[in-house]
């Protein structure tokens, strides 16, 4: 399969989203033709890399893993379409995607899964909705899963993040300390690399692109990971523009602080809606 093998999920009036099939990776979400996504003007198509932009699929690690790849296997290895995008009755569309166990991921990681990613794209909003299953006999497997979404910003200085108010969170940036959100809304202003716990459902992020806000609901993903590495950081990034930092912020909806822990013949779901309002 080529690195680049792309399925486009179509719904009229430039609306558009567009799957990697290389780690499942959401690289384009355009709403009326305006691009919602960051995608490094320096990422790589290889089919070896992770894909810096866009929205990567982190399982079953988030963050360094010492039996593979920073953030797990899922957004470096080829998933399968399992449904083509499809118009449903409310003009939606609607596409779905899996990956399974194989040698790939058993050098790594020795347990039998099944992950589902269904997308519906609506006509301003983006549907994610994912299921872990564990078809084992005997084995029970512990994970942790993320959807790493970068947002596309006109100046990541002006935005303001909610629903992180009262919210207690590990702060990479000083040795995973722990802290306790004091501010109704979260603002970037430096390097950032923090794992808010129990976050709210929603979270709202103003000046998007076009001044907009984007909406992000979240549904069994009670943490949220925001970062931007800033300019010090950009530097050494080699997929990462230097001056590219400003224009764009991770909001990231997963479970991450405490894992998932599937028994044989269980399933996790989750979800998570983006809406430009």
């Amino acid at each position: 399969m080529a690195a680049t093998s792309v399925v486009v999920l179509d719904r009229g009036n430039n609306t558009t989203c567009t799957v990697n099939l290389f780690g499942a990776t959401v690289v384009s979400w355009r709403v009326n033709n305006q691009e919602q996504l960051f995608v490094s003007k320096q990422a790589v198509f290889d089919g070896k890399r992770a894909i810096r932009g866009g929205i990567p699929f982190v399982f079953p690690q988030f963050g360094q893993w010492a039996f593979g790849p920073q953030h797990g296997f899922a957004r470096v290895a080829r998933w399968h379409v399992e449904k083509m995008p499809e118009r449903l009755p409310s003009g939606d569309v609607e596409a779905v995607f899996s990956l399974m166990d194989d040698e790939f991921t058993h050098s790594m990681w020795h347990f039998q899964f099944r992950l589902t990613y269904r997308l519906i794209l609506r006509e301003k909003e983006l549907h994610f909705n994912i299921g872990v299953y564990n078809p084992s006999k005997e084995l029970t497997f512990s994970c942790q899963l993320l959807l790493h979404t970068y947002f596309k910003v006109p100046d990541v200085r002006r935005c303001q993040i909610t629903g992180m108010h009262g919210c207690m969170f590990i702060d990479k940036t000083r040795e995973g300390a722990v802290y306790q959100e004091t501010r109704e809304v979260v603002t970037i202003n430096e390097w950032t690399d923090r794992i808010y716990q129990n976050t709210m459902q929603e979270h709202i992020i103003t000046n998007v692109v076009s001044g907009r806000k984007m909406r992000i609901q979240k549904y069994n993903f009670p943490d949220t990971v925001i970062w931007n590495p800033w300019a010090e950081f950009a530097k050494e990034i080699p997929d990462f523009g230097d001056d590219e930092f400003p224009n764009m912020v991770c909001v990231e909806a997963g479970r991450v602080a405490a894992p998932i822990v599937l028994l044989p013949g269980t399933a996790f779901e989750a979800s998570q809606i983006l809406q430009v309002m």
